[in-house]
This record gives C-alpha cells, sequence and structure tokens, in this order.
C-alpha cells in the first residue's frame, strides 16, 4: 500500500510543478541539445500544450543520441582512414589523366570523394549487380544463395515476422547450421517484437546466434522508439550482399490483402562492396551483441593469418590503383545500351550510411548533391515524402530549373500522418513544376533515387527527415549507366499503374483532406 502512496504522491508533485518541469526541458532543448529550430518549435508546442502527455512523449521520442557515439570500432578506424585517403589521391590522379570518363572524372568525383572523406565509404569497382523489383524473385534468389553458403551468413533486417516467408527461411539457416555454416540474425527490437520469445530460443538452439538492436524493456515498451535500425543486409561469405526496401513477412511476397501487391527495390551484389555491407553489419552486430567481429580477419577480406596486416593493405591497394586504372581506360571505348541483362558486371559503388550516431548525414547529403547535378531529370520513389528545407529546395530549384523531377509515392498510407504530409510536401512540389504520381497497383515501397541514366542510390533509407537524423540506414550509390538504366525502365514501367496527380486535382481537393495535410506536416519533426 506504501509503494502507491508513494506513486500517488509523486504524481501529485509532477502535476504540482508540471510548469517548472516544461520550463527545464524547454531551457534543455534550446540550449543544450542541437535541434532544427523546426523540431525546437514543435517539441515547445508539444510541452506546452499538451504538457503531461508531452512530458512523457519527450521521454520516450525526444532523446537525442548525438552527443554520443554509440559505435566505435578502434580496431579499424586507421586502416581505414589509410585506405581512404589512399584512394582519393588515386581518383584525383586518374581522373585529371582520363578527363573524358563520366561519371568518375568530373561529375561525380566531388561526390565520391565527400562519401570517402565523410563516411570512409571505399569506391569498389569490381561488382556485378542484379536488380529485384519483386518479392517473390528476391527470396526465391536469396534462398538459393543462402543454400550455397559455406562459411557464414549474416542476416540482418528491421522486421522479422512469424510467417511462411521467415519459416522457410529458417529451415535453409537450421540446415546450413547443423553443417557448420556460422549464422547470425541480428533484428530491431521494434521491427521484431511481434516474434514469439520461444521462437527465437528455438533458434538459438539450432546453433544460430541473435541479436537484438535496442531490446524493448518490461515486455514491449521500448524508450528508444524513435531511433530504429532500419537496415535490411545479408552477406554471404564476404562476397554476395543483399541491400533494399524488402523486408521478412508475406507482405513483401504480396500476400497481405491490406496492401495488395507489394512493389519494392533490392539490389543483389556481388563482389568487393559486399565487403563494405560485411563491415557496417559488423558494426551494428558489434553494438547489440558485443561480440567484435573485428577480431577475426576471416569475414573480411582472404587475410591469412600469418601474413602483416599492413603489407596486406598495401597489396590490396595496388590491386585496385591498377583495377581503376583499367576500368577508366577502357570506359572511354564503352557505350552501354540498355539491354537490361542482368547480371550487370563491373559496377562502381559506394555503400554509405546515416544514423543518429553519425554528425553527418551522409545519404540525406548524397540526394542533395545528386539533385545539384542533375542535367536532364530526377525520379524518386518513396513510400514517404517528407523532407527538409534544403531537399525540398534543391527540388524545386530544380524543377523551375527545366529539369524532369518526377516522384512517385504510393495510393494507400501504412502510416497515415506520415503519409498526409507526404500529400503535403507533394504540393509544393507541383507548384514548381514537378510530376507526381500514386502507384496504384498496390503498395509502393521502393526507395531511390535515379539522375539522368547514370547514377542511382538505393537502399533502406526513405525521402523524409526520419530517415535523414533518427533512423540507422544503408543505401548503395552506384555508378553505372546500366543499372541507373535498368532502374529507371522499371520506373517508366510503373507509371503506367500510376495516377498522375495534377495541379489543377490537388488545388481541388476537399477541405477535410486539407486539414490533414497540414496537420500532419506541423508534426512532421516528430514522424
Amino acid at each position: 500500500m506504501e509503494i502507491w502512496e508513494y506513486l500517488g504522491d509523486a504524481i501529485d508533485w509532477a502535476l504540482q510543478n508540471i510548469l517548472y518541469i516544461n520550463m527545464i526541458l524547454s531551457i534543455m532543448i534550446v540550449f543544450f541539445q542541437r535541434r532544427d529550430p523546426k523540431s525546437v518549435w514543435t517539441w515547445l508546442l508539444c510541452l506546452y500544450f499538451i504538457p503531461i502527455v508531452g512530458f512523457f512523449f519527450y521521454l520516450i521520442l525526444g532523446q537525442d543520441f548525438r552527443k554520443k557515439r554509440m559505435f566505435h570500432i578502434k580496431e579499424i578506424e586507421d586502416t581505414m582512414t589509410r585506405s581512404v585517403r589512399s584512394q582519393e589521391r588515386m581518383i584525383r590522379k586518374y581522373s585529371e589523366e582520363f578527363t573524358d570518363i563520366e561519371p568518375l572524372s568530373r561529375d561525380y568525383q566531388d561526390l565520391i570523394c565527400y562519401n570517402l572523406e565523410t563516411g570512409g565509404a571505399v569506391l569498389t569497382l569490381d561488382n556485378q549487380v542484379e536488380v529485384f523489383t519483386d518479392g517473390n524473385e528476391k527470396f526465391r534468389n536469396l534462398k538459393e544463395d543462402l543454400r550455397n553458403a559455406r562459411h557464414y551468413i549474416h542476416f540482418q533486417y528491421y522486421i522479422i515476422k512469424n510467417d511462411e516467408v521467415f519459416l522457410s527461411i529458417l529451415e535453409i539457416l537450421k540446415k546450413k547450421a547443423a553443417e557448420g555454416v556460422e549464422v547470425r540474425i541480428l533484428y530491431d527490437g521494434m521491427g521484431g517484437r511481434f516474434m514469439p520469445k520461444k521462437l527465437w530460443r528455438e533458434i538459438k538452439k539450432a546453433g544460430i546466434l541473435c541479436g537484438e538492436f535496442f531490446p524493448p524493456i518490461l515486455g514491449r515498451l521500448n524508450l528508444r522508439v524513435n531511433y530504429r535500425n532500419h537496415r535490411k543486409i545479408v552477406v554471404i561469405d564476404g562476397k554476395i550482399g543483399y541491400v533494399g526496401g524488402f523486408n521478412v513477412g508475406k507482405e513483401y511476397i504480396s500476400k497481405d490483402p491490406k496492401f495488395g501487391y507489394w512493389r519494392d527495390t533490392h539490389l543483389k551484389i556481388t563482389g568487393q562492396a559486399a565487403l563494405s555491407l560485411q563491415i557496417r553489419f559488423a558494426l551494428d552486430w558489434n553494438y547489440a551483441t558485443k561480440e567484435n567481429l573485428f577480431l577475426n580477419v576471416k569475414y573480411f577480406g582472404n587475410l591469412p593469418e600469418s601474413e602483416h596486416p599492413e603489407e596486406f593493405e598495401e597489396k590490396m591497394e595496388n590491386n585496385a590503383e591498377e583495377e581503376l586504372r583499367t576500368v577508366l581506360e577502357n570506359g572511354a571505348e564503352k557505350k552501354w545500351k540498355t539491354e537490361h541483362k542482368l547480371p550487370i558486371r563491373q559496377v562502381g559503388i559506394q555503400i554509405i550510411d546515416s544514423g543518429p550516431d553519425t554528425k553527418n548525414r551522409q545519404i540525406r547529403d548524397n540526394y542533395l548533391q545528386l539533385f545539384h547535378k542533375a542535367r536532364n531529370h530526377i525520379y524518386i520513389q518513396t513510400p514517404y515524402f517528407v523532407p527538409d528545407d534544403a531537399v525540398l529546395s534543391a527540388l524545386i530549384i530544380a524543377a523551375r530549373s527545366g529539369i524532369d523531377v518526377r516522384l512517385m509515392i504510393p495510393c494507400k498510407p501504412d502510416h497515415p500522418f506520415v503519409y498526409w504530409a507526404t500529400y503535403s510536401y507533394m504540393g509544393d512540389l507541383l507548384e514548381a513544376g514537378g510530376k507526381c504520381y500514386t502507384y496504384e497497383n498496390g503498395f509502393l515501397h521502393a526507395k531511390g533515387v535515379m539522375v539522368d541514366g547514370i547514377v542511382c542510390s538505393y537502399g533502406t533509407a526513405n525521402m523524409d527527415i526520419r530517415s535523414f537524423e533518427l533512423n540507422f540506414e544503408v543505401n548503395a550509390v552506384l555508378y553505372n549507366e546500366q543499372v541507373t538504366e535498368v532502374l529507371e525502365a522499371a520506373f517508366l514501367d510503373d507509371l503506367s499503374h500510376c495516377h498522375e496527380v495534377t495541379p489543377e486535382e490537388y488545388q481541388n481537393r476537399p477541405l477535410w483532406l486539407r486539414v490533414k495535410e497540414q496537420g500532419s506536416r506541423l508534426l512532421s519533426p516528430l514522424l
């Protein structure tokens, strides 16, 4: 009984002093945290207009983790820095020698170097890529690659559901574990919240290692609901990597009547870029499980234990230099055509990531740079379009400059507030002369940007503030005309399943829709 009395007294004290509590929180938000001014005003309004509820919202959603670097792997920092500096010198040197090569020489050299400098994203060239736009095809190929695994499987998804898709994959993973293949599964604490704990115990008994990113406390209560690991990465034997928009569940193979056909995009990468995905997985795994995968060289290349790491690094740099020279020399004579043959070889790729643990908004800044460099067209697919001011301004400037800017979003919401905020921002793009489409053949979940038929960026990041600042995301930037043209061809084919929202139609939308849009847009810094 005393406990309830103490609790009642605490609640009474909080209610009596809510004004002072709000003042303290306001001071913290304004003076001690680096936030966007719109986010600051939104939280202040939330605290003062709904003081009690707003206080708890702030405790759960308003924490800022940027002051603290959540991932700090000292073992590889120096090596990555040396590799980055070496590749910067190579790119600048050979882009001067081969001035007629696109896109490595002029147009995108600064973007490549930016990714190297700020994110340690090494450019790899010896890659082949397959594009999947259908869930059944993607999972069919993934399962085949899992069956062929010989050494290890690293499997990371934001959402894993206990249904036919995961269970069919799980059978393969159990067999591989029984054969001696190392299997690791990493999932997000929020995205995997409906998986029964009993099943995870069975998975661990089968010899599969499991990790949970930001697990909930007290059942399903998760105080880090605002910071989700949204990445979807699979790496097999360090040679094959998967990254894209598909999670693991039956809706992603179009078996959920609520969404209908699920249109998404996923990339299968075979080659050196798989190692970059491996590093990203290892960083997340280390944080979630405290097992440092970087202590075992077998996960990061074919480094013999007897060979000195610095000597091995020098050999790798020499090989990369020779490979870059070969690609640039041969590239001048190549005239790519849209043959849509897969896999596409010799694809230049940088794996970039972002999250609340980093100061730079790497993926968002890449989008900005791509928009500024566009000369002909920009095609965007995203389920959520809630851009910040810089991204929205870049698209508006592009559209008003005569660039063909096209945005494709779903015709139905899976998160209503975000969807209506999307509709509001879409109006700004329409007013500037951009073209906007709603995908009518089910649900559009693809997340990517294509520019001028030359460069594209696809992965897990949506075109919204949450993906730019709050979620842990990963994208592949592909400097290749063939891959970009394949993705653009899929985009143009999707247009046949779309409804174009005209400026006239948008202006004549009903009042109730306008109210929902503006209300959701006001909350966009929190969405």
